[in-house]
Formats: structure tokens, C-alpha cells, sequence
């Protein structure tokens, strides 16, 4: 079945959104807010449906006809110019707030430059392998039939990997086609190569599991970290500089009266070392980053920094958050677990800066703050550009 639909707004996620003329909900992939289209049923549900984009029959100023060479599965925004994926991720995070009933008094985000590209800035690959007939592809996998798609070039990747791309698909290849038939069959297991960047140490590669030995070397807001192979580390390293860059800066607004920093899931150490604190606790779950965490600290000659691995939603109950602490929250996109939020709603802390990398588990532990501070402020950063997702940061003041 096909209908002729108007577009309301982009959702996150990226579809289009519209409804039918039962007032049910219509979602459209690849249909921009303003657009009239026709699309065809592909699922229902009792109050919404999914279709598929047969025919735009009146585009939006914003679309554009995209590069196929520069396309890849996750690209939900490739056609769609760069200030109208940005004008569509801001609405997003503007409605998430609304619904939630959070106040927000400063509310920016970035302005696109003109001559800025929103390709090439991921320092970190992962590419699956599968055999389709006689032939191996590698790239990345759709959703959701989860069939590869060939990359011979990425035009998200950094240059860097770009210009390693080929010799590493062919040693690939070779592990998977050529010798012991035990080394091709252990391959195939792996299921995935991971390519990785950085400034110092330039483009390394494995196969699988990250090599337990392997150290990459990191440099933001001036300081270097030590990261191990297989841990986190913003993709996109100018737009991340700008994110921690940014904690910094709200860290020192309020640190004469807050200076004690509690970094929660704080990963190798990243956002409460640049803070320069006086006083630094963290909590991470993983033990090798918080080991590199410690690491870091020592090299920085932060003597007075502690680091502790623990699950934080266990590790509340001996911590300590005063009026003089500033915490620092940066949970992976499934948000705190759920008593973290309750405690520092109690807790006493005189500020504490959220950063997150979903919307909605964001607003969803927000309303549970909320019953204790003020949102000063919510800044979001497109840290992937020509994705669904973006990163914020949410600056809260104890009432």
C-alpha cells in the first residue's frame, strides 16, 4: 500500500515522520521534515507503521543528491546538507527536553561552517567479513539484514586509513583465503577487523579482540594519555577536543566553591585529569582502563588523583559528594544505572556536568536530577557527523 504523506520532522534516528489519514504514526527513512512523499508499507503496528521512500514529491531546500562513493551503511543523513542534519539533530534534542519538562535557560550547539566537511574524522574502524559466493566482502553491515557492504574507501574514516585501507583488505584476504586451514577457519571466527589512528602512533590494525599489549598514545587539551587498544577513546578526535575543552571550562566556572571532582564512568581518565583538580576521584568499571587511568595520572603528576574499579551504581554507597565537589557523569548510551541518579539527586554535590551520547537516556536520568538542581545549561556537539547520533553536554547547579 502507498500514501501520499507530508514530513512534520525528522525523529532520532534519522527517519522522517508523518502521519496517515487513520492518525496513525508513519515512519520514512530517507524522507526530510517539509517534504510531501509517497511511501509504501512495509511493517505494521497498531499505532504506527514503517514504509519505504518510493517518490519525493516535494523536497526539501535542504536535500541533496548523494555521492554514492561517499556513502555507507549508517550514513542516515547523506542526503541531507550538513546544516539540515544539523538543524534536524537539534530539534531532537530540543524535543527530548521538552518532553522530559526540563527548563533549560542557555541551549547552544554547533554552526556548520561553510568550508567544513563532515567526512573523514573517525580514527576508529570496525569491519565485518563475511564469504558471499566465491567472494569475501569487508565493511560495514546493514540494518537490518545485516548483510555486508564492500568499503574499499570510507568516507567517514580518517585519510590516514583511507590510505591503508586496500593493503590491509588484501592481508585480510589473505588470512582468510591462503595457508593453514586452522589459521583461515580461526579467521573467519574473529569476524571483524578493527583499524585504529592516532597522531603518534599512526594506523594499527588486528583482527578480533584488540591485542591485550598493545598501547595506543593520545594527546587532548594538551596532556597525553595512555590508551589501551581495545578501550574508548573519542572517535572523532577535534570535535572531542572541543567536548573536553568545553568540561574544562564549566569545571572552572564553579571551581572555587566546587574543586573536589568525582568522575563517574571515567574511563582512562580523560575528562577529570584535564580538569587539573586538586582533589580527583574516579570510578570505572573496566579494570585495564582504570589501570591506565592511574597510569595517566602518575605521568601527569597528579599524585593525589584515585582511581577505582567498580561498577558506580555499586560504588555509590562509599562515595563521597559534597558542597565542594563538581561530578563529572559521562555513562556509556544506555545512561546510569538506575540508583546513580537517585544518589546524586541526595547526594550534595554542588555541580555536576552530563555528558551523554543519547538523548534519551540523558532527559530520562535529567528528570530524576531535576528534582534537586537546575539545568543551567545543555550544549550539544556533532561528534558524528552524517550519523544519527551526537553528543551533550548538560551543566546542572544544586538549588
Amino acid at each position: 500500500m502507498t500514501s501520499t504523506v507530508y514530513i512534520a520532522k525528522n525523529v532520532y534516528g534519522g527517519d522522517g515522520l508523518g502521519r496517515l489519514g487513520d492518525g496513525r504514526v508513519i515512519f520514512v527513512p530517507g524522507a526530510w521534515a517539509g517534504e510531501q512523499v509517497k511511501a509504501e508499507i512495509v511493517e505494521e503496528k497498531r499505532h504506527y507503521v514503517k514504509a519505504r521512500l518510493v517518490e519525493i514529491v516535494e523536497a526539501s531546500p535542504d536535500r541533496i543528491e548523494p555521492d554514492p562513493a561517499k556513502t555507507v551503511p549508517g550514513m542516515v543523513y547523506s542526503a541531507l546538507s550538513f546544516a539540515g542534519e544539523t538543524k534536524a539533530k537539534e530539534s531532537q534534542l530540543r524535543e527530548f527536553l521538552e518532553r522530559a519538562r526540563i527548563a533549560v535557560p542557555q541551549f547552544s550547539g554547533p554552526q556548520p561552517a561553510k568550508d567544513e566537511s563532515p567526512f573523514n574524522y573517525r580514527n576508529k574502524v570496525v569491519y565485518h567479513f563475511a564469504k558471499y559466493g566465491n567472494a569475501w566482502r569487508i565493511g560495514y553491515r546493514t540494518e537490518p539484514s545485516h548483510e555486508i557492504v564492500d568499503v574499499t574507501e570510507d568516507p567517514l574514516a580518517r585519510p590516514e586509513i583511507n590510505a591503508k585501507l586496500g593493503e590491509i583488505r588484501r592481508s585480510v584476504t589473505m588470512l582468510l583465503t591462503t595457508g593453514p586451514m586452522a589459521v583461515r577457519k580461526e579467521t573467519e571466527r574473529k569476524g571483524n577487523v578493527t583499524i585504529r589512528w592516532t597522531q603518534k602512533g599512526g594506523v594499527k590494525w588486528w583482527i578480533g579482540d584488540a591485542p591485550k599489549d598493545m598501547v595506543l598514545r593520545e594527546t587532548t587539551c594538551g596532556l597525553d594519555f595512555e590508551v589501551p587498544a581495545g578501550g574508548f577513546y573519542q572517535v572523532n578526535p577535534e570535535v572531542g577536543e572541543e567536548l573536553v575543552k568545553a568540561v574544562v571550562a564549566e569545571y572552572a566556572k564553579g571551581a572555587a566553591d566546587a574543586p573536589r571532582v568525582v568522575d563517574l564512568y571515567c574511563g582512562v581518565g580523560v575528562f577529570g585529569l584535564c580538569c587539573k583538580a586538586p582533589a580527583l576521584v574516579g570510578v570505572e568499571s573496566g579494570r585495564q582502563a582504570v589501570e591506565f587511568a592511574k597510569r595517566n595520572a602518575s605521568a601527569q603528576g597528579a599524585s593525589d588523583a584515585r582511581f577505582f574499579a567498580d561498577q558506580v551504581g555499586r560504588s555509590v554507597r562509599r562515595l563521597r559528594a559534597g558542597a565542594e565537589t563538581t561530578v563529572i557523569v559521562d555513562p556509556p548510551r544506555g545512561g546510569m544505572e538506575p540508583n546513580v541518579p537517585k544518589w546524586l539527586a541526595s547526594s550534595g554535590a554542588r555541580r555536576i556536568l552530563y555528558v551523554s551520547c543519547d538523548p534519551a537516556t540523558m532527559t530520562r536520568d535529567l528528570k530524576t536530577l531535576a528534582r534537586s538542581y537546575d539545568v543551567e545549561s545543555v550544549r550539544w556537539f556533532n561528534m558524528f557527523p552524517r550519523t544519527a547520533r551526537f553528543e551533550t553536554l548538560a551543566v546542572l547547579s544544586r538549588r
